[in-house]
């Protein structure tokens, strides 16, 4: 997983800067956590989303936003309450989850929203 800044977030994911239309940039449907170091149950997900991210390589990418380090990203996304989950496709809008959610809601946003299987065991 991958930490992302302002300047990482704007070429990866999204330029809020300068786009005023919703255009991912990112090449593989993403998730994105918008967490906190004090935060406990954003402590409680990293090791849920490294596995995801392991289960989904090449399918999915997972990135990480500290909002303590990057207030403007988070702002740009009405990040109120961490952890958020952004799940983005590669088309169409984006959806947002709120809250330490178990791995398999998270299996669940990424079939329904992102649109990609579970990979097999």
């Amino acid at each position: 997983m991958e930490c992302l800044d302002s300047e990482t977030f704007k070429g990866k994911i999204f330029d809020y800067k300068t786009q005023r239309v919703w255009k991912y940039a990112g090449a593989l449907p993403s998730i994105v956590d918008f967490y906190a170091d004090w935060c406990g149950p954003c402590r409680a997900l990293g090791p849920v989303l490294e596995e995801v991210s392991r289960d989904y390589a090449g399918k999915v990418d997972v990135f990480k936003v500290n909002v303590d380090q990057n207030p403007e990203v988070a702002q740009a996304f009405g990040v109120s309450g961490v952890p958020t989950l952004l799940f983005i496709p590669k088309e169409g809008k984006p959806a947002f989850s709120v809250g330490a959610i178990p791995k398999s809601g998270i299996e669940e946003a990424i079939a329904s929203v992102l649109r990609i299987r579970r990979p097999s065991p």
